[in-house]
């Protein structure tokens, strides 16, 4: 695949009045108030000097006319003042666009704004097909065609392993490869939950329309920003259709007064509705879709869902619904206690030929076809002899997907992972699909002693895939240590795996750690189109 062209930056932030005012102002006021006649003949003697230019820290409140430059790490427009460069980043500010921004706060080196008007498109400008794309948090970019978000994320990658990584622009032009970009940019996700809110989200111009009682109750996406007010949606096109039926029939019967249902409310702690999560499996013998349902409520009163259940169950692909009960006063779908109402308590998903049960609380790669690329990736750089005499060392193994993928190839696989559910459903798969070496162990990863690597034989392979905060410093030291043949990296923020990256092959000075790996492959996989997450799998190799 060939790598894609880059657009180049363009540097066009408008000069402001009041900025202009602002260096003028500063300028008199450094010039004496009444100049003496030998002042003045020294000044007539010698060079006047050039004016510095002054460094300009916007103020909370200020407006500003700006252009996105590119896009930063989550998605954010990366933006800076005209002549003095500082730094300012917007929310849904996309490449090319220029916009009047309004400053919200100020971090460090940079600010924040939020974006007031739009004065001119950004570049690749796409019509989102999706009415909420305005507003919802979940698909950020997509008024910008896949072609420009993927050279972007790509963008992203190359300037995180340089600026973090530590590796050379020369190196890295070797070692990282194209961007992975997915087929199927939308209907790709298998899990969808949806919040029950009594106060419904509207946008500023929709405001003088609020409505008091059933009329404000919300079904859908917490607006960004608000943790007590929902986004109201009909529809979600990420999620399968079978789904999208079965959150249009919640939607057309919830709030009809006569079922006695209330949407829980976060400040008084009363209601019943909590979460609405859909998941989407397929049949293993058929092939065909099926759905899971999951209400989450805080308390246990069948009674009350029983006639959303007469419409869903209507349905042919629902095969199960549950009921999660959690009577705490946090915002988790999480449940205490777990119904099922009916059908079946878990639906099957298939993944590089092995079967796998999804429980409504289990964890599973989201977008299942891009998985299959994801997992062969991961599957190419372990380098598998395929002879059945290597150690698999999975590291937050989650329910096992990646590492019984691999067992079929290696003498044996211990994962560990925190999550006790997690460990249960991997445990479940390995009976499932009949797989005897593999051991799963439930452990907290950051905690870890001395005597950690006493629990299995060494390895030859070692698979990491850490969520966002990346590796404990206490887990890079380990593997320093235990000097593994090779380290198949798995990240869902190339922020934090470049940071790891360096310390495996470069140590760490002030803590005295020597590093004694060295990286062979970059490679970004693009998991979630329309929105600013990146995944990569990173190859290292002992020195």
């Amino acid at each position: 695949m060939a790598t894609m062209p880059s657009h180049g930056l363009r540097h066009v932030t408008t000069v402001r009045p009041w900025l202009r005012n602002f260096r003028s102002a500063t300028t008199l006021a450094a010039l004496p108030s009444s100049p003496s006649a030998e002042d003045s003949e020294r000044a007539e003697s010698k060079e006047k000097p050039k004016p510095k230019p002054s460094s300009y820290f916007p103020k909370r409140g200020q407006s500003l006319e700006l252009v996105c430059e590119s896009l930063a790490f989550k998605g954010k427009g990366l933006c800076k003042v005209s002549e003095t460069g500082f730094v300012v980043m917007c929310d849904r500010a996309l490449p090319g666009e220029r916009f009047i921004g309004r400053v919200t706060r100020k971090k460090g080196t940079y600010a924040e704004v939020t974006k007031v008007q739009t004065l001119s498109p950004h570049w690749d400008f796409v019509d989102a097909p999706c009415e909420y794309a305005s507003y919802c948090g979940g698909c950020k970019t997509q008024s910008l065609s896949y072609e420009a978000q993927i050279r972007a994320k790509e963008h992203q990658v190359r300037e995180l392993m340089i600026n973090f990584g530590k590796v050379s622009p020369t190196e890295l032009e070797s070692i990282m490869k194209p961007i992975v970009p997915c087929d199927i940019q939308f209907r790709y996700r298998n899990k969808m939950e949806f919040s029950f809110g009594s106060q419904k989200w509207l946008p500023k111009e929709s405001l003088h329309e609020r409505q008091d009682g059933i009329e404000n109750y919300a079904l859908g996406l917490h607006a960004p920003g608000f943790f007590d007010k929902v986004l109201n949606v009909d529809k979600c096109l990420l999620q399968s259709e079978p789904a999208e039926m079965v959150l249009a029939a919640v939607q057309q019967s919830w709030r009809d007064p006569q079922l006695g249902l209330s949407p829980f409310d976060v400040y008084s702690h009363a209601g019943f509705l909590k979460h609405l999560m859909l998941r989407t499996g397929r049949n293993v013998k058929t092939g065909l879709p099926e759905l899971m349902v999951n209400f989450v409520t805080s308390s246990y009163k069948p009674e009350l869902l029983k006639p959303l259940l007469q419409r869903i169950t209507a349905i042919p692909e629902v095969v199960s619904v549950m009921n999660n009960v959690n009577t705490s006063v946090g915002n988790t779908s999480l449940g205490e206690v777990e119904y099922t109402l009916y059908g079946k308590s878990s639906i099957t998903e298939t993944l590089r030929g092995l079967t796998f049960q999804i429980s409504a609380n289990s964890f599973f790669q989201t977008n299942t076809h891009q998985a299959e690329i994801l997992y062969k990736l991961i599957e190419d750089c372990a380098g598998l002899r395929g002879e059945g005499s290597e150690i698999v060392l999975d590291l937050f193994c989650g329910t096992g997907t990646i590492g019984l993928t691999l067992a079929r190839r290696a003498k044996h696989v211990y994962g560990y992972e925190i999550i006790p559910q997690a460990i249960a459903d991997a445990c479940l798969n390995a009976e499932l699909n009949g797989i005897r070496n593999a051991t799963f162990v439930q452990g907290d990863l950051n905690k870890i002693d001395e005597s950690f690597g006493n629990n299995f034989p060494k390895p030859e392979i070692v698979i990491s895939d850490p969520n966002r905060p990346g590796m404990h410093m206490k887990l890079i030291k380990f593997l320093l240590k235990l000097k593994a043949s090779r380290i198949v990296y798995v990240s869902c923020n190339p922020a934090t795996c470049a940071r790891d990256l360096d310390y495996l092959c470069n140590g760490v000075v002030e803590k005295n750690i020597k590093g004694c790996y060295k990286l062979k492959s970059v490679q970004p996989v693009d998991m979630f189109p329309h929105t600013p997450h990146i995944e990569c799998v990173c190859l290292l190799e002992l020195c």
